[in-house]
C-alpha cells in the first residue's frame, strides 16, 4: 500500500508541474482603478485578449454504473426497513460512537467498564439498542420456553391431560367452533406460506446477486486500469497545449510592429494628425488664394479697359443725343417740354465706378506663385508617412528584445517538460496496472470457494424453509383430510379413517412445530440482531454519508492527528481533507488533484514564478525603449513655405477700396432703364424724324449696355467674390500659420520627448495581452486538473459498489430472510394451538357422550350424558 501512496503523490506532482497556471505573479498586475491618469489621451484600457482553443482533454469512459434497482423485491426491502425503523426509531448515534472510539482508543479492558464515563456510554448504547434488546429478549424467551413447553405438553398429553384424553364433549356450537378453528388455521397457514415465500425470495435474491457481484468487481478493476492508462495521455495532452499559448505569443511577437507600434501610433495620432491636417488644409487655402488673386487681377484689368471704352461710348452717345435735341422741331410748343425733359437727363449717361484708381495685386500674386513653387502638400505627406512608419521603427528597435523573449519561451517550455519528466509516472502506473491484474487474478481464484460457500448457505436456508414446509405440509394435509373426511352424522367414536388421519396429521404438525420452532427462532434472533444492526449502524449511515462524518471527526484516530485521511496518505494530518469531501468530488467525477486537495501540498505559485511569470521576462519587457526622434512631421522647407505664405502681402491689399468700387454701379443710371424711358418719351412725340432719331439713340444705348456694361458687370461680380475670399483668408493669416507651426512643434516635441510614457503604457498593455494568453492556459490547466484530468470516479464507484454489495445484495436479503422466517416462527405458536383444538374434531375418540332418560318423560331437559365405548368396526 505504501507504493500506491507514492503513486498518488507522483500524479499530483505531475499535475502541479503542468499547472503552469493557477496564479500569475505580481509582475503584471492590472492597474487599479484609482491609478488611472487624468489625461484621457494617455490612458486607455488594454484591448481584449483573443480566446484560445485548447481543445478537450481526452476523456476516460468508465464502465461501472454503481446503481442498483431491486425491482419487485424492493417492496419487501421497504417493509423490512419500516419494521426496523419501528424497532429502532433513534437517529444515528454519531456522537456516541465518536466518544466510544476516543475514550477506548487504547483498547477496552473489563475493569475500565466500571468507569463512570464508560458506564454512561454503555447506558446510552443500551438506550439506542433498546428496541433490538427487547426483540432479542423476546426471541431468547421463545427459544428457551418453546422446547420446555413442548416437553411439558408431551408429558401432559401422555397423562391424558392437555387434550390427551380421547374423549370429546358434545356441545351445541361444536360446528361453529370447528369452522372457526379451520378458518383460523387456514389463514395462519396462508401467512406462514407467505413468510416462506418471502424468505425464499430473499435467499434466491442473495444467490443471484452474489453471482452478479463479479460484474462489479470486473468493471471496477477495468475502470481503475482505464484511469491508470488514460492519466499519462491526459497529462501529456495538457503539457502539449502549452505550445498553443506559446505559438500565439510568438505570432504576437512576430507582429509586434503592427500591434505595439500600431497602439503607440493610435495614441500619438490624437495629437499629431490634427496638426498635420491643419497644415494640409492650409495648402488648399494657398491654391484658393492664388486663384482668387488671379481672378482679381484679370477682373481689374477687364474693368479698367472696359471703363475707358464705356466712358468714350457714353460721351459720344451723349453728344449725339444732345445734337438731336437741338433740332428745330424741339422748339415746337407741344414737343418742347419733352425735349427739355430728355435734355435734363443727359448727365446720367456717365461712369459711376472708377476702377482706374484701384491698386493692382500683382505683388501678392507673384509672392503666392513663389510660395506655390514649393510642394507643401508633398512635404506634409512625407510627415504623414514618417509618422505612419512608427510600427516599422518599433519592429526594428525591438528586434533583439523579441529574439530574447522567444528564447525565454522556449526555455519555459523546456522547463515544463523537464519538470514533468522528473517523475516516473508511466512506470508507476504500469506497476499499478500489474498490481490490479494480480489482484483481479487473486479475487477470481476465490470465485469457486465463494460459489461453494454460497451454495452451502443456500442449501442451509432451504433446509430451514423445508422445516417450515414440512409443518405446513402436515397442516395442509390435515386440513384436507379432516375437512374432506368429516361426517356430521358420525359420532366422535365413529369418525372415519380419513377424518382421523387428518387429525393425526395436524398433531404431527404440532409435534414438528415444537421440534423446529425454537431452532428457527434462534436463527431468526441471531440474524435479526446482526443484520438489523448492520442496516441501522452501517448501511443507513453509509447511504446518508454520516459514516464519513465519523471517520472525518478531527483527532478521532490519534490525539495528535487532526485528519485521518491526509495523515494516512501524506503524513500531514493538518491538511483540511476529509473522506466525505473526497467522496463527493470523486462522485462528481472531478480530478484527483482537486479531490485530494493537492494544491495545499504543492506551491504551484513558486513554480509559476520561476517559469511563465518570471522576473527575467518582466525585465525584458520593461527594457523596451522605442526612439521616435527620427520622425519629422514638417521639414524646414515646409515651415518656410508657410511663413512666406503668411508674408505674401495678401493682408496689405486695400479690400475696403475694392469693395467700395465693387458695390457701386458701373454707370450713373441703368442704361436699359434709360433706353426704355427714352423710347417712351419718343412715342409721345409726333411721328417724324425726331421720333425716329430718339428711338435710334435708345437702341444705341442698349447696344452699349450689351457690349460693354454686361462684361464689366460679370468681371465686377468675380472680383467681388474673390476680394471677399481673399479678405477672409488674410484675416489673422500670420496667427493661423503661427498656430499651425506651434501645433506641429508641440507634436514633434511630444514624439521626441514625451513618447516614452506612451511607449511604456502601450508596452504594458501589450505585455498584458501576451500574459493573457498564458493566463488562459493556466486557467484551462487549473480547470482541467480540477474536473478532467485523472477523474476519480472509479474511487467513488468502488465505495458505491461495496455499499450495493454489502447492503443491497447481502444485508437487505439477509434481513428479508429473517423477516419472512421470523413471521413463520411466530405464527407457528397460534398454529400449534389451533391445530390441537382442531384435531379434536377430526380424530376418532375412544369414548363419547350418550344421553340417558332419568324420567318416563322424553324431555331432553332430563337427559344426562355418560361415556360409552365405540362399537367395534371390522372395516377399521
Amino acid at each position: 500500500m505504501l507504493w500506491t501512496r507514492w503513486l498518488v503523490l507522483l500524479l499530483c506532482w505531475w499535475g502541479a508541474a503542468t499547472a503552469t497556471t493557477t496564479a500569475p505573479s505580481g509582475q503584471y498586475e492590472q492597474p487599479k482603478q484609482g491609478d488611472s491618469r487624468a489625461d484621457p489621451h494617455r490612458q486607455r484600457s488594454p484591448p481584449p485578449v483573443e480566446p484560445l482553443d485548447f481543445g478537450f482533454v481526452p476523456a476516460a469512459v468508465y464502465d461501472t454504473h454503481a446503481y442498483y434497482e431491486p425491482g419487485a423485491i424492493g417492496i419487501l426491502f421497504h417493509m423490512v426497513h419500516a419494521f426496523l425503523y419501528v424497532v429502532q426509531p433513534n437517529s444515528f448515534p454519531k456522537d456516541l460512537i465518536v466518544k466510544v472510539i476516543q475514550q477506548n482508543m487504547g483498547g477496552i479492558k473489563f475493569e475500565d467498564l466500571r468507569k463512570p464515563d464508560n458506564v454512561v456510554l454503555l447506558l446510552e448504547g443500551a438506550y439506542y439498542e433498546l428496541g433490538f434488546l427487547v426483540c432479542a429478549t423476546i426471541g431468547v424467551l421463545f427459544v428457551v420456553l418453546v422446547p420446555v413447553l413442548g416437553m411439558c405438553f408431551c408429558v401432559c398429553r401422555c397423562c391424558e391431560n392437555c387434550g390427551g384424553e380421547m374423549h370429546q364433549r358434545q356441545r351445541k356450537n361444536a360446528d361453529c367452533r370447528r369452522g372457526f378453528f379451520t378458518a383460523t388455521l387456514i389463514a395462519t397457514t396462508v401467512f406462514i406460506v407467505l413468510g416462506v415465500l418471502v424468505a425464499y425470495a430473499a435467499n434466491h435474491n442473495m444467490s443471484s446477486h452474489i453471482k452478479s457481484t463479479r460484474r462489479f468487481i470486473n468493471t471496477n478493476i477495468r475502470d481503475l486500469k482505464t484511469f491508470a492508462n488514460n492519466t499519462p495521455a491526459q497529462i501529456e495532452y495538457m503539457t502539449a497545449q502549452y505550445t498553443t499559448a506559446k505559438n500565439k505569443v510568438l505570432s504576437e511577437l512576430d507582429n509586434i510592429g503592427p500591434l505595439l507600434g500600431g497602439r503607440i501610433h493610435s495614441q500619438l495620432e490624437k495629437e499629431v494628425v490634427p496638426s498635420l491636417d491643419t497644415a494640409l488644409r492650409m495648402t488648399g487655402a494657398m491654391r484658393e488664394t492664388k486663384e482668387a488673386l488671379e481672378n482679381v487681377s484679370s477682373s481689374l484689368q477687364v474693368l479698367q479697359e472696359g471703363t475707358d471704352r464705356l466712358k468714350d461710348s457714353l460721351s459720344t452717345e451723349r453728344a449725339s443725343l444732345s445734337n438731336t435735341l437741338s433740332d428745330p422741331a424741339c422748339t415746337n410748343g407741344a414737343v418742347s417740354p419733352t425735349c427739355n425733359a430728355i435734355r435734363s437727363t443727359l448727365f446720367q449717361l456717365g461712369i459711376n465706378a472708377d476702377f482706374s484708381k484701384l491698386p493692382d495685386v500683382d505683388y501678392a500674386l507673384e509672392n503666392v506663385h513663389t510660395v506655390l513653387r514649393t510642394d507643401l502638400s508633398n512635404i506634409i505627406q512625407k510627415g504623414y508617412s514618417s509618422f505612419n512608419d512608427t510600427p516599422r521603427l518599433v519592429k526594428e528597435q525591438t528586434k533583439n528584445i523579441v529574439a530574447g523573449v522567444k528564447g525565454m519561451l522556449d526555455k519555459i517550455g523546456s522547463e515544463i517538460n523537464g519538470f514533468a519528466k522528473m517523475f516516473p509516472v508511466e512506470p508507476s502506473l504500469a506497476n499499478f496496472t500489474v498490481f490490479l491484474n494480480r489482484g483481479q487474478k487473486n479475487i477470481e481464484s476465490y470465485y469457486a470457494q465463494i460459489d461453494q460457500i454460497d451454495f452451502y448457505r443456500w442449501i442451509g436456508c432451504v433446509a430451514l424453509l423445508c422445516m417450515v414446509v414440512l409443518i405446513l405440509s402436515f397442516n395442509i394435509l390435515g386440513l384436507l383430510c379432516g375437512t374432506c373426511g368429516y361426517d356430521k352424522q358420525a359420532t366422535p367414536t365413529t369418525r372415519g379413517c380419513m377424518s382421523n388421519t387428518g387429525g393425526n396429521l395436524l398433531m404431527a404438525g404440532v409435534g414438528f412445530s415444537f421440534v423446529f420452532a425454537w431452532v428457527l427462532m434462534a436463527i431468526v434472533t441471531t440474524l435479526f440482531v446482526v443484520g438489523g444492526n448492520v442496516e441501522k449502524v452501517l448501511c443507513e449511515p453509509l447511504a446518508s454519508r454520516q459514516l464519513f462524518q465519523i471517520i472525518d471527526t478531527p483527532f478521532l484516530v490519534h490525539p495528535a492527528k487532526k485528519n485521518f485521511l491526509p495523515a494516512m496518505l501524506f503524513q500531514n494530518p493538518n491538511i483540511d481533507l476529509t473522506l466525505g469531501s473526497m467522496y463527493r468530488e470523486c462522485h462528481d467525477n472531478n480530478g484527483l488533484y482537486h479531490a485530494l486537495q493537492l494544491e495545499t501540498m504543492f506551491n504551484i505559485n513558486s513554480f509559476l514564478n520561476r517559469t511563465v511569470y518570471n522576473k527575467d521576462l518582466a525585465k525584458v519587457f520593461d527594457s523596451v525603449q522605442v526612439d521616435l526622434q527620427d520622425i519629422t512631421l514638417l521639414e524646414q522647407a515646409g515651415r518656410d513655405n508657410l511663413i512666406n505664405f503668411a508674408n505674401a502681402g495678401i493682408g496689405i491689399i486695400d479690400y475696403e477700396a475694392y469693395l467700395a468700387e465693387v458695390n457701386k454701379g458701373i454707370t450713373v443710371v441703368d442704361l436699359l432703364t434709360f433706353a426704355t424711358d427714352l423710347e417712351g418719351q419718343a412715342d409721345q412725340l409726333p411721328r417724324g424724324a425726331l421720333e425716329n432719331a430718339l428711338k435710334g439713340h435708345a437702341s444705341s444705348i442698349r447696344q452699349i449696355h450689351r457690349e460693354l456694361v454686361v462684361p464689366m458687370e460679370q468681371a465686377m461680380s468675380t472680383m467681388s467674390q474673390s476680394i471677399k475670399q481673399l479678405q477672409k483668408t488674410s484675416s489673422d493669416l500670420p496667427v493661423k500659420v503661427t498656430n499651425i507651426l506651434s501645433a506641429i512643434d508641440a507634436s514633434e516635441y511630444l514624439i521626441s520627448n514625451n513618447a516614452s510614457h506612451v511607449v511604456k503604457q502601450e508596452t504594458r498593455n501589450y505585455v498584458k495581452s501576451l500574459v493573457g494568453y498564458f493566463k488562459q492556459y493556466t486557467d484551462w490547466v487549473h480547470h482541467s486538473l480540477t474536473a478532467e484530468v485523472a477523474q476519480c470516479k472509479p474511487i467513488s464507484n468502488i465505495v458505491d459498489s461495496m455499499e450495493i454489495v454489502a447492503c443491497s445484495f447481502i444485508a437487505d436479503s439477509v434481513n428479508t430472510f429473517w423477516f419472512g422466517l421470523g413471521l413463520c416462527s411466530i405464527l407457528l405458536l397460534p398454529s400449534i394451538i389451533i391445530s390441537i383444538k382442531l384435531a379434536k374434531y377430526y380424530r376418532r375418540m375412544d369414548t363419547e357422550d350418550v344421553f340417558e332418560d332419568s324420567s318416563p318423560y322424553s324431555d331432553t331437559l332430563f337427559r344426562f350424558p355418560r361415556a360409552s365405548a365405540p362399537p367395534i368396526c371390522a372395516d377399521c
